[in-house]
């Protein structure tokens, strides 16, 4: 769900530097390593290329001077983790003072207004991931208290109230920087590995907004053409995801399915009205569907006579394999139908299916109650509806 080159802007941010297409970076770092280099990259669509070096001398001094004809993303790095993500516009003269191990951590950046706008957001950043980090220290003191349930509870409501700030936050610090690239930065922050700050299905809004303002501004930047089409693939995923939880949802109705048996003759999914129906997708090849089939065998076995069926959609390429697997599985006793196109069946996309095993349970009407019950989940549910 993001750019390749932006996971490098998630990290701590920072700074840049002339007017007539040119940009200086210079700096004094304190606590240098002598002889050792300070590397600056651009960040490209798909890469970090390093396009320039300068080895430091005992005073931590050093100075680079590059060419730019829009607004630029690069990376000043000193170590593997002391490194700083700038953000240089045509005549930026960049002024950058910190420690030689804590470049991310700057005394001063002045001379670069995108750069600043990005510390000043890395700030807040900073403050939210380290009291969310803080609340490790509650856990740790109530490890083996019998109250940890609900400490742990009140731990995660008060870092879901962090998180929502910072959401506010990011959302207002867009709106202010429209027209800057660090309303791009911006959308992709995270707090903790996978947990980002901004969701497309929820704040899709602002990644249009960004997306309609770099457009117009940039047009011919790779970097913001590179976001343009992710934008356009994260459109695509969140109204897919959305269909798809709009399907599951208990009491949404299963969408036909009319397809043949092994035998050849067309069954409908709406033929089974009037019983609790498991539809259920797999595959001879699916591993993991072989593996949840002994657990289908069990539950049909015990509720079978209690108006209870299976429905099994298979994904397979060939008869022989399909049957093969129904008989070696023992699965002959309910029904099944495919039209043997692998990922091209109609049923994928008609149940928006993006991996298998998958099912729905239906109740008499053919709505559903719940979805992808594996294992005892499937047990209980079926014990519980079906007493």
């Amino acid at each position: 769900m993001k750019l390749k080159y932006l996971i490098l802007l998630v990290m701590p941010i920072l700074v840049s530097a002339c007017k007539h297409n040119s940009v200086t970076i210079s700096g004094k770092l304190e606590k240098p390593v002598r002889g050792e280099y300070v590397v600056l990259s651009e960040i490209g669509p798909l890469s970090l290329k390093p396009v320039d070096s300068v080895k430091l001398d005992s005073d931590g001094r050093f100075s680079f001077k590059r060419e730019v004809a829009m607004p630029t993303f690069f990376v000043l790095r000193t170590t593997r983790q002391s490194f700083i993500t700038l953000l240089l516009e045509p005549g930026d003269k960049l002024s950058l003072s910190a420690d030689y191990n804590s470049l991310n951590l700057p005394e001063s950046v002045t001379g670069s207004d995108g750069s600043r706008k990005m510390l000043e957001y890395n700030k807040v950043l900073k403050s939210t991931i380290d009291k969310i980090r803080g609340l490790s220290d509650v856990y740790s003191q109530n490890a083996d208290s019998k109250n940890l349930p609900s400490v742990m509870r009140t731990i995660d409501s008060t870092a879901g109230v962090y998180v929502k700030e910072l959401n506010s936050y990011t959302k207002k610090y867009i709106d202010d920087n429209i027209k800057s690239m660090v309303s791009v930065v911006a959308l992709y922050q995270v707090v903790a590995p996978r947990v980002y700050v901004m969701s497309p299905a929820e704040d899709m809004p602002w990644f249009l907004k960004v997306d309609s303002s770099m457009m117009k501004l940039y047009p011919n930047s790779v970097t913001i053409k590179a976001f343009h089409e992710q934008i356009q693939t994260l459109i695509e995923q969140v109204s897919r995801e959305k269909g798809k939880q709009a399907l599951e949802a208990p009491g949404a109705e299963a969408p036909e399915i009319e397809l043949p048996s092994p035998s050849g003759s067309m069954i409908k999914l709406s033929s089974t009205r009037g019983k609790y129906v498991l539809v259920d997708f797999w595959a001879s090849w699916c591993g993991p569907c072989r593996k949840e089939n002994p657990n289908l065998v069990k539950a049909y076995n015990l509720y079978k006579n209690k108006g209870f069926q299976i429905f099994q959609v298979s994904l397979d390429k060939t008869r022989e394999d399909w049957v093969k697997g129904i008989e070696q599985d023992n699965l002959s006793q309910w029904i099944h139908v495919s039209d043997l196109k692998y990922w091209n069946s109609m049923v994928v996309p008609l149940y928006k299916i993006e991996s298998i095993p998958f099912n729905l349970l239906l109740d008499k009407d053919g709505r559903v109650l719940a979805s992808n019950l594996r294992g005892e989940k499937l047990q209980s549910t079926l014990a519980e509806i079906l007493k």
